[in-house]
C-alpha cells in the first residue's frame, strides 16, 4: 500500500505526460492562421528575411518565437501567395460538387527562409501547435483533418519540410523555383513540384540575346547545386550559339556566409551590359542590396520569374533606378479568374483571425496597430483601404509566379480529395453525416496523376503531350502615369530545337533610366567592313581584333571571321568592302598610243610605197639596176608588209588575229632579212664574177639570190607551219599582273616556237651583218654593203633591246613593245638602204630626172 501511494504521483505523470508536453509547449507558441474544415490544407510560407537567431525551448526544439530577430527584408509582397491560397479554398467551399458539400479549411505558418523554422512547421502542422513536439498530436481535432502541405518557397526550406513530412507519407507540394536534384537529396519521399521545361527557358533566354546581338553577357547563380546545373547547361547553350560569357559568379542566401569577391564582381559588373541572373528572389537578395548599395547603375537584368524583383521592399523609384529596363521571362499563364478582385476586397475586417494581415496593413498604409482583447486593433487605419491604391513597390496587383503556383496546388489538392472521396462513394462507404479525412497518404496516387509531378534524376511532367511551350517576355518600365509596372513585350514559343519562334514589339521596350536605345553588349566592338576578326590569345572568342583584308579578298558583312576572294573577273575597292568589275585592258585603235602606232605604221607604209615608186619610175638608172632591182622592189613591198602587219597587234584580240600577227610577221621579216642577205651575197659574188677566168655568171648570180629568198623563206614558213599544228597562238585574259584591270592578250602558245621565230630572224640577220661586214670594203660605186651593214647593226640592236622589254612589259605596253620594235627596225632598214639611194636619185642626177619624178 505505501509502494502504491508512492508510485502513484509518478502513474499520474505517466498517464498525462503529453497533455503536460502540450501545456509547456503553447504556453508561448504562435498558432498560426487556422481556419477549420472537414479537411485542413497547411501552408508554410515566407513572409521575411531574418538574421535567424534562436532559442533552445525546453522540449528541446529552438524556438524562434520570443528573441527578436533583425528583418533583413520585409516581403508584404509574399503575403499574395496566402492569399492566393484563401482565394482557392474560399472559391472551392462555394462549389458543393468538388468536395460532396464538405469544406476545406487551412492552417498556415510563416517559416520566413530559416530552414530550423521549416522544421518546426512541419511539426507544428503534425502536432497542431507550435511549438511541436515529435509524435505527440496536441490538437487532434486538427491534425486529423490534416490531407496534405502546400510549402516551401525554396529548395533548401522544401527539403527541410519534406525531411518530416515524409516520415509521415503527408503529401507535399512545393511552390519553390523547379529543381530536378531535390528528389535525390530527400532521403524518403520527394515533394511534389510543378515541372519547368528548362530547355525551352534556355532556348528563349539564347534567342533574345540574338535578337539583340548581345554576346558578352554576365551569369549570376545561387551558389548550390541547381546554380552549377543553370551554369552548366546555358553556357553550353551560349557557346553553341557564339555568345561568351564574361563571367559566372555564384551568390551565397544573404544569411549565409559572404564568399564572393565584391571588387572583382564590381570591376566585372561595370564592363558587362547584359547580366542574365538564375534563382529565386530570396537567394539573390545579396546581389540586390549590392547592386544599391554601390550604387551601379546602367546594366539590363535578363531574369526569370522566380526572381521577382518588384517583391523587394525598398524605396519607390530605387528598385526601377537600379533594375528597370530589364527583361523577364515567365510560363505562361493565365488568369486567375476573380483573383484581382478578390484583392481588392480584403481587408482586417473581413479576416479578424489572420495574424499576418496586421503586420502588412501597418506596413502598406502606414498606421500603428495594437493587440486588444485578443485582437489586434488597426482603428487608426485607413477603414476602407484597398490594396489596388499601392504602389508597384510596395504591392503588385498581377499574380506573381508563385501566387499562381500555390492556386494551382489548392486545386490539385482538392482534384485528389474529390477522386479519393469519389471512390468512397462509389464503394458505398461514404456517409454524409459523418465523414472523417481520408488518411493523407491515400492522396499519392492522385497527385501524381495531376499537374505536379515528382522529380528524379530527371523532369516528371505528367503532361508530356503538351506541343509546345510559351514564355511570356515582360519589361520592367516606367508608365506614364509615374507607377512602374511590368509589361508584356513578347512572346517566345518553343516546340523544339528546331522549331522555335520569338516574337518581340521592341518598340514599347524601354531601357531605363539610363538608356535611350538599345544597349550594347560585346567584348570587341563589331568589325567593319573590309576587316576581319582575328582572336585574342588568352580571352574568350567573342574578343578578338580587326584586321583589313588582305590584296584580293573583301569583306562585305561586319564581323566577318575571314575575307574572302574576289572572283577573277572583279577586284576590290579601296574600302575593301565590295568586289568592282575589272576593266578590260588592249591596246584599242582608240588609245592615244594605238592612234600614234596606227599613224606611224601607214605613215612609214605610204613611205615606203613612195620610194617603190621612185624605184619603179627609175627602174633604168644604174643606182636602181645595181644589186638586183628586183630584190629592191622585193625587200620595199616586204618591208611595206611590215608596217602593215603591226597593224594586226592593235585591237582586241581574237582567235585569228592571234594566229596571224605573229606567223606574218615571223615569214615577211623573214622575207625581207633574206632579201638582204641575197644582196650582201650579189655583192660579194658580183666582183668574183668580173675577175678574168671566172666561171661565175651574172646571171647565176641572180638565180642564186633568188634561190637564198625562197629557201630563207620556206624555211621560216615551216617553223611556223610546225608552231600552228602544235601549240598555236590563241587569245588569253591575264587577272593578276594588274590590279583591277584583265588584260586580254595574245597568248603564244608555245613559247619555244616563237623564240624558234624570232632566232631564225636573228640568224639571217645575223649572217647578213656578217657578210655585208666583210664585203664593206669592195670598190664600187653602187656597193650596198655598207648600209646594209648599218642596216643590220640598228636591226639586231632593236630585236636585242626588244626580248628583255617584251619579257618584262605586261598588257597593252608588251604589244606596244612589239609594234615598235617592228616599226624602228624596218624603219631602221628601209632608211638605211634606200634613203641614200632616193637621195642620189632625187638631188644628184639632175634636174631632169626631179622634174620626171615629180610629174
Amino acid at each position: 500500500m505505501k509502494l502504491l501511494i508512492a508510485f502513484s504521483p509518478l502513474v499520474v505523470l505517466i498517464l498525462f505526460q503529453e497533455h503536460i508536453s502540450c501545456y509547456y509547449l503553447t504556453k508561448y507558441a504562435s498558432s498560426g492562421y487556422y481556419q477549420d474544415a472537414d479537411f485542413v490544407i497547411g501552408g508554410l510560407f515566407s513572409l521575411r528575411v531574418t538574421d535567424g537567431n534562436t532559442f533552445i525551448s525546453r522540449s528541446g526544439i529552438e524556438d524562434t518565437s520570443h528573441i527578436p530577430e533583425y528583418v533583413f527584408a520585409d516581403l508584404i509582397k509574399h503575403y499574395q501567395h496566402i492569399l492566393a491560397m484563401v482565394f482557392a479554398i474560399e472559391k472551392i467551399n462555394k462549389d458543393p460538387n468538388i468536395l460532396f458539400n464538405k469544406s476545406l479549411g487551412f492552417f498556415l505558418f510563416n517559416v520566413n527562409f530559416i530552414e530550423m523554422k521549416a522544421v518546426e512547421g512541419s511539426m507544428a502542422l503534425l502536432s497542431g501547435e507550435s511549438p511541436p513536439i515529435p509524435n505527440y498530436s496536441c490538437r487532434p481535432e486538427k491534425t486529423d483533418k490534416l490531407v496534405a502541405v502546400i510549402g516551401g518557397i525554396s529548395t533548401s526550406i522544401s527539403i527541410q519540410i519534406s525531411r518530416v513530412l515524409s516520415l509521415y507519407k503527408v503529401p507535399q507540394i512545393s511552390y519553390a523555383p523547379f529543381d530536378q536534384i531535390l528528389g535525390t537529396r530527400v532521403q524518403l519521399q520527394s515533394p511534389y513540384q510543378f515541372s519547368m521545361h528548362t530547355a525551352a527557358l534556355y532556348q528563349g533566354i539564347v534567342q533574345l540575346m540574338l535578337y539583340f546581338t548581345w554576346i558578352w553577357v554576365g551569369l549570376v547563380v545561387p551558389d548550390d547545386m541547381r546554380g552549377e546545373l543553370y551554369l552548366r547547361d546555358i553556357t553550353e547553350e551560349m557557346i553553341s550559339h557564339g555568345i561568351c560569357v564574361a563571367f559566372a559568379e555564384k551568390v551565397t542566401e544573404y544569411s549565409s556566409k559572404n564568399t564572393v569577391n565584391w571588387k572583382r564582381f564590381m570591376e566585372r559588373f561595370t564592363l558587362t551590359p547584359v547580366i542574365i541572373t538564375f534563382g529565386d528572389t530570396h537567394s539573390l537578395l545579396r546581389i540586390v542590396y549590392f547592386v544599391i548599395f554601390y550604387n551601379l547603375l546602367g546594366n539590363v537584368w535578363i531574369t526569370t520569374s522566380d526572381w521577382y524583383i518588384t517583391t523587394l521592399p525598398f524605396e519607390q523609384n530605387l528598385i526601377y533606378t537600379h533594375f528597370g529596363g530589364g527583361l523577364s521571362f515567365s510560363f505562361h499563364m493565365d488568369e486567375i479568374l476573380g483573383f484581382k478582385d478578390f484583392l481588392r476586397s480584403v481587408q482586417p475586417r473581413k479576416y479578424p483571425h489572420d495574424i499576418f494581415i496586421r503586420h502588412v496593413w501597418s506596413s502598406l498604409f502606414g498606421c500603428p496597430h495594437y493587440y486588444q482583447h485578443r485582437l489586434w486593433d488597426l482603428s487608426q487605419c485607413e477603414p476602407n483601404g484597398s490594396l489596388s491604391t499601392r504602389p508597384l513597390h510596395a504591392w503588385d496587383m498581377n499574380t506573381s509566379p508563385m501566387s499562381y503556383k500555390v492556386h494551382a496546388a489548392v486545386y490539385a489538392i482538392a482534384q485528389a480529395l474529390h477522386e479519393e472521396l469519389s471512390l468512397r462513394v462509389e464503394g458505398d462507404s461514404f456517409d454524409k453525416v459523418i465523414l472523417q479525412a481520408p488518411h493523407p497518404w491515400k492522396l499519392h496516387p492522385f497527385l501524381q496523376k495531376g499537374q505536379v509531378g515528382r522529380s528524379t534524376n530527371e523532369e516528371y511532367s505528367v503532361n508530356k503531350e503538351v506541343s509546345a511551350i510559351k514564355l511570356d517576355i515582360f519589361n520592367y518600365q516606367s508608365l506614364q502615369s509615374g507607377t512602374e509596372a511590368h509589361v508584356k513585350v513578347g512572346e517566345f514559343v518553343f516546340e523544339s530545337h528546331s522549331v522555335q519562334h520569338l516574337s518581340l514589339n521592341d518598340k514599347i521596350i524601354t531601357w531605363g533610366e539610363h538608356h535611350n536605345q538599345t544597349p550594347l553588349s560585346v567584348c570587341s566592338q563589331s568589325c567593319p567592313l573590309g576587316f576581319s576578326k582575328t582572336a585574342v590569345e588568352g580571352k574568350p572568342f567573342c574578343c578578338f581584333d580587326c584586321v583589313p583584308c588582305p590584296d584580293g579578298e573583301i569583306a562585305n558583312k561586319t564581323d566577318m571571321h575571314q575575307c574572302i576572294k574576289c572572283p577573277e573577273d572583279q577586284y576590290p575597292n579601296k574600302q575593301r568592302n565590295q568586289c568592282l568589275p575589272k576593266i578590260m585592258v588592249f591596246l584599242a585603235h582608240e588609245d592615244p598610243l594605238g592612234t600614234v602606232l596606227v599613224s606611224l605604221a601607214i605613215s612609214l607604209s605610204a613611205f615606203s610605197a613612195m620610194i617603190l615608186g621612185l624605184f619603179i619610175c627609175y627602174r633604168e638608172t644604174p643606182i636602181v639596176r645595181a644589186n638586183n632591182r628586183n630584190l629592191s622592189y622585193l625587200l620595199l613591198i616586204s618591208l611595206k608588209l611590215c608596217f602593215f602587219c603591226s597593224l594586226i597587234f592593235i585591237g582586241q584580240p581574237r582567235t585569228v588575229t592571234c594566229v596571224l600577227r605573229q606567223i606574218i610577221f615571223g615569214i615577211v621579216f623573214s622575207i625581207v632579212i633574206s632579201a638582204i642577205l641575197a644582196k650582201t651575197f650579189i655583192v660579194v659574188v658580183a666582183f668574183k664574177a668580173i675577175k678574168p677566168g671566172s666561171i661565175l655568171k651574172m646571171g647565176m648570180v641572180t638565180r642564186l639570190s633568188n634561190a637564198i629568198v625562197c629557201c630563207g623563206s620556206i624555211i621560216q614558213v615551216c617553223i611556223c607551219a610546225v608552231w600552228l599544228g602544235t601549240y598555236p597562238p590563241f587569245p588569253d585574259v591575264d587577272m593578276q599582273s594588274e590590279f583591277g584591270q584583265v588584260i586580254l592578250w595574245c597568248n603564244e602558245g608555245s613559247t619555244l616556237a616563237f623564240y624558234c621565230v624570232l632566232g631564225y630572224l636573228g640568224f639571217l640577220a645575223s649572217l647578213s651583218l656578217l657578210i655585208a661586214f666583210l664585203a664593206r670594203r669592195l670598190p664600187d660605186s653602187f656597193n650596198e654593203a655598207k648600209t646594209i651593214t648599218f642596216s643590220m647593226l640598228g636591226f639586231c640592236s632593236v630585236w636585242i633591246s626588244f626580248i628583255p622589254t617584251y619579257l618584262s612589259s605586261k598588257g597593252k605596253t608588251m604589244v606596244a613593245v612589239e609594234i615598235l620594235s617592228i616599226l624602228a627596225s624596218s624603219a631602221g632598214l628601209l632608211g638605211c638602204i634606200f634613203l641614200p639611194k632616193c637621195y642620189v636619185i632625187l638631188l644628184k642626177s639632175g634636174g631632169h630626172s626631179r622634174k620626171k619624178f615629180f610629174k
